[in-house]
C-alpha cells in the first residue's frame, strides 16, 4: 500500500483526535471514507470537514464494542464501496484510578471499547480485506501497551492486549501469505480528548486530571496523524508516536523489569496530585500506618 488514491478506508473513532485527523488526511489523499464513532455531534463535524475536502465519505455512529453490529457495519461498508483496503481501529477509552479504587464495570467498559473493539473490528472486516487483494489492519495500542502505570491499570491491560493481538495477527497473516499487512501504532502523548471524554474513580478530581494532561507538551493529532500513515505507507509492523514513546520503549529494552521502580514512583505522585484533598489525606495517613 503506497498510496489511498481511491481506496475505501475505515476509521473508527474519527469524531475527534487521531481519528479526525486521519480521517482529513486521508481525504486529501483521495480516500473513500467510511467512518464512524459514537460521538453523533463529533463524527458529524468531521464528516463536514471531509466532505469539504470533496471526499467521497459515509459517516455511522457506532458502537465498536457491539460485535453484531460491527459484522452487519462490515458488510454494509463492503456494499456500499465494493471492497474494503484498509482499517484503521482507532476509536479508545480510558479511565483513571487505582485497582483498590476501581470497579470491575471500569475494566469492562475500557476493555469492550479498546481490546474487543480492535478484535471486533479486525474479525468483521478481514474477509473483505483479504478479498481486495491489497488489505491494511492498523491497530491502535499506545505507550501504556509498552510499559504498565499507576492509576491507568484498565486502560494498560487494554493496550497491551491490544499489542500483542497485533502482533500475532501480523505473524498468522505474513505465514499464510494472505494479502494483507498489520501496523500496531504505539502514541506516546498526543493532545486529544480522551481524558475528557472518559471516566475516573470517585476520588479522582477530574478538574486536576484533565489539567495534568493539558499540560502535557504531547504531539499534536495532525502530527500523529501523518506520522501513522507514513508507516502504512512504509509497510512498518509498529509505528511509534512522539519522543516519549521512543525513549520509554528504550527504557524497556535496556532495563526489562526494573523500569517499574523508576515509573512507578513517578505514577503514585500523580495519582495523589489528582485526588480531592480530602481523599489524598486519607492516602497518606493510610501510608504512614
Amino acid at each position: 500500500m503506497t498510496e489511498f488514491l481511491g481506496k475505501t478506508v475505515v476509521v473508527t473513532g474519527a469524531g475527534s483526535g487521531i481519528g479526525q485527523a486521519l480521517a482529513r488526511q486521508l481525504a486529501a489523499s483521495g480516500a473513500r471514507l467510511a467512518l464512524s464513532d459514537i460521538d453523533q455531534p463529533g463524527l458529524t463535524e468531521t464528516v463536514r470537514q471531509v466532505r469539504a475536502l470533496d471526499a467521497q465519505v459515509h459517516g455511522d455512529v457506532i458502537d465498536v464494542g457491539d460485535r453484531n453490529r460491527m459484522f452487519a457495519y462490515a458488510n454494509e461498508i463492503r456494499s456500499r464501496f465494493d471492497a474494503v483496503h484498509v482499517v484503521f481501529n482507532n476509536a479508545g477509552t480510558t479511565f483513571t484510578g487505582s485497582v483498590e479504587e476501581s470497579d470491575l464495570d471500569d475494566f469492562e467498559r475500557v476493555l469492550r471499547v479498546n481490546f474487543w473493539g480492535v478484535v471486533n473490528g479486525t474479525k468483521a472486516f478481514l474477509p473483505h480485506l483479504i478479498a481486495s487483494g491489497a488489505g491494511h489492519v492498523v491497530n491502535v495500542s499506545s505507550v501504556f501497551g509498552l510499559v504498565g502505570f499507576p492509576g491507568q491499570s484498565a486502560y494498560t491491560a487494554s493496550k497491551f492486549a491490544v499489542r500483542g493481538f497485533t502482533e500475532a495477527l501480523r505473524m498468522e497473516l505474513r505465514e499464510q501469505h494472505r494479502p494483507v499487512k498489520v501496523t500496531c501504532v504505539i502514541p506516546g502523548g498526543v493532545k486529544t480528548g480522551i481524558v475528557r471524554n472518559s471516566t475516573a474513580a470517585r476520588d479522582i478530581d477530574v478538574d486536576a486530571l484533565v489539567a495534568s494532561f493539558d499540560k502535557d507538551p504531547g504531539v499534536s493529532a495532525v502530527s500523529a496523524a501523518r506520522t501513522i500513515l507514513a508507516g502504512v505507507r512504509a509497510e512498518r509492523g509498529r509505528v511509534l508516536i512522539g519522543r516519549d514513546a521512543w525513549l520509554l520503549e528504550l527504557a524497556h529494552r535496556l532495563l526489562g523489569p526494573a523500569y517499574q521502580r523508576v515509573v512507578g514512583p513517578i505514577g503514585a505522585r500523580w495519582l495523589d496530585e489528582i485526588r480531592t484533598p480530602r481523599q489524598a489525606a486519607r492516602v497518606t495517613l493510610r501510608e504512614v500506618k
